[in-house]
């Protein structure tokens, strides 16, 4: 079938797949499914309510809310009128939201709870044309509740919203989603129903499961990534269960033992390094089995066949260690896709040992959002690479290396900037990503950094952070990591220990018992540590390259500080700011 709306999707699951558990949440300790038919029932119910605020096509409604059905309720009722939702982090500061709220003209909002109304609230005190309606999706006095939005328009005859639908074309604006940006203020990235759905299609090979599996969500459907993924699950029949949050995600792995989920490789290194932490603590036979299992998958190639003995050997870790990996992740999954940042290889290599296929995806807000994606076989898999390009996706590589890409999928430009849009689209449609990147072997797309992030030296040479961050991150002793050096020498470094794993070395060198970690930042013992690392980093790169000095912080770089994007980003402006004193003192 072929899709022109994204709601469209909904009544071909509705009519075709008529699953119990199409969305799935969990409250009072009890998963609670929507069935495919209630699902729709309920959006149409968004629809005539809204409806009956004044809401049509062309009106902008904002959600701020962590995962759960109510968001996708939202999404198709508003997309059924032709309005516009306007998906919010509910991590972003009150300015963003002030600045959104004006920038979209939103009329309404749909707010998760009490603690985010009082942000809301603050946001749109002293606007002169701030938001006319204001509904929670959990109950909180004296607001009207999202409920009250659904009754409604639960009265109202469903084929009355028939001609509003039809007049809604594949073109016509679907969302604005404003991105986060490493600096300056978000922008309004305009996706239609066709660059949504047009990047829907061609992943649809992607994931080659019958309907009725399941999917676990919880990176933020107010990203692109997760939305189209959305899109994508419901589009193939799959169901789709929604984390507690992130905190619970191995918990709720267990629970719903799902056959897929999306995640940031941050989220993946740190399940990776829980598991090793588990494996250090053994002992005897059962902690040189691990290990030995593990030195095997780190071994592994997708491009490569290692022979029968290293395929026996594998085959047994599989029986002996790695199904107990499985079982972690609920023992049911077989795909895991990555994006929104460089997934290290070593990761990519142990899932892929394990049998648990990791795909990793490349893309942008703007290109709604894959451009390249690791395929689910092996072939179409080179690790360290983000994969070939996507069908129906063109792209080339500039003179200066930057990747340029044209497709269906690129953005409409950005809302209330057509100055901005002409500098990243060009006269024959080509969209400048920012990235850097090569094709290996002709066909697999390798990022090696961002064009904007590249620094110049007092020496004239050229220093690509990203792939020293990368290495230093593959340490279970880093948890952040900056190189700063623009115009000076040489390049330096801005570290986070990762302290829990710092405080069990400690312990092991009998350092001073249960220190701060400040005071374990800043202990000499551990600054050699450090160094020593960066020492064994810096012999994978060019002299000019290697980072000459370190500082250790105290503290991690967070999403609600402004350190982070709600992707996990480090933005670079607010880090050198904030630390501009401890940068200076690194080149003195």
């Amino acid at each position: 079938m072929t899709f022109r709306r994204t709601f469209d999707i909904l009544a071909h699951l509705a009519a075709t797949t008529p699953q119990a558990d199409c969305l799935v949440a969990k409250w009072d300790g009890q998963w609670h499914p929507l069935s495919a038919a209630r699902v729709q029932e309920l959006s149409h119910h968004v629809s005539h309510g809204l409806r009956q605020l004044g809401i049509g096509r062309g009106d902008k409604v904002a959600i701020i809310a962590n995962n759960r059905p109510e968001w996708m309720l939202a999404d198709f009722g508003i997309s059924q009128l032709g309005a516009v939702s306007v998906p919010m982090y509910p991590t972003i500061t009150v300015e963003d939201y002030r600045h959104i709220f004006q920038d979209a003209g939103v009329r309404v909002v749909l707010v998760q709870d009490k603690k985010l109304l009082a942000r809301v609230q603050e946001a749109v005190a002293g606007l002169a044309a701030g938001p006319e309606h204001v509904f929670t999706f959990d109950k909180v006095d004296g607001v009207p509740h999202f409920g009250e939005l659904l009754a409604l328009g639960a009265g109202e005859d469903p084929q009355e919203l028939d001609a509003a639908k039809a007049a809604v074309q594949p073109d016509d604006l679907l969302t604005l989603i404003y991105t986060s940006g490493t600096t300056g203020r978000p922008k309004g990235v305009m996706l239609s129903h066709r660059n949504v759905l047009y990047n829907c299609e061609n992943l649809t090979g992607y994931l080659p499961l019958a309907p009725g599996h399941r999917a676990l969500s919880f990176l933020p459907l107010s990203h692109v990534f997760e939305r189209t993924a959305t899109y994508l699950y419901l589009r193939q029949g799959f169901s789709i269960w929604y984390a507690e949050g992130v905190e619970r995600i191995s918990d709720n792995l267990r629970e719903v033992q799902p056959h897929m989920f999306t995640t940031v490789p941050r989220l993946l290194e740190k399940i990776y390094d829980k598991i090793v932490a588990t494996g250090n603590a053994l002992t005897g036979v059962k902690k040189k089995l691990f290990f030995w299992a593990l030195d095997l998958g780190l071994r592994y190639d997708t491009q490569k066949n290692q022979g029968p003995l290293y395929n026996a050997q594998l085959a047994l870790a599989n029986k002996l260690i790695f199904n107990k990996w499985r079982e972690a992740l609920g023992g049911e999954v077989r795909y895991i896709v990555s994006g929104g940042g460089a997934l290290q290889p070593r990761l990519a290599r142990v899932f892929w040992a394990a049998g648990i296929r990791v795909m990793e995806g490349y893309g942008m807000t703007e290109t709604s959002p894959v451009i390249a994606a690791s395929q689910p076989v092996p072939e179409g898999n080179l690790i360290g690479a983000v994969g070939p390009v996507i069908p129906g996706v063109e792209v080339k590589i500039a003179p200066d290396g930057e990747i340029l890409t044209r497709s269906p999928s690129v953005m409409q430009g950005y809302y209330n900037r057509p100055d901005l849009t002409a500098e990243v689209i060009d006269a024959d449609g080509w969209l400048h990503t920012g990235d850097i990147g090569e094709f290996v072997q002709g066909r697999f797309l390798k990022i090696t950094d961002r064009k904007k992030e590249m620094f110049k030296t007092s020496n004239g040479k050229y220093v690509a952070p990203q792939p020293l961050e990368s290495k230093l991150a593959e340490s279970p002793l880093v948890e952040q990591v900056m190189v700063v050096g623009d115009g000076e020498k040489y390049a330096a470094a801005l570290l986070v220990p990762a302290f829990t794993e710092l405080r069990a070395w400690a312990r092991k060198q009998q350092l001073p018992a249960d220190p701060s970690d400040a005071a374990l930042a800043a202990h000499a013992q551990v600054r050699q540590l450090y160094e020593q690392l960066v020492q064994q980093t810096n012999k994978a790169f060019a002299q000019w390259e290697q980072i000459k000095k370190i500082d250790l912080l105290p503290a991690l770089w967070s999403v609600e500080a402004g350190e982070l994007t709600p992707t996990l980003k480090v933005r670079r402006k607010v880090i050198s700011d904030r630390y501009r004193q401890r940068i200076e003192a690194l080149f003195r």
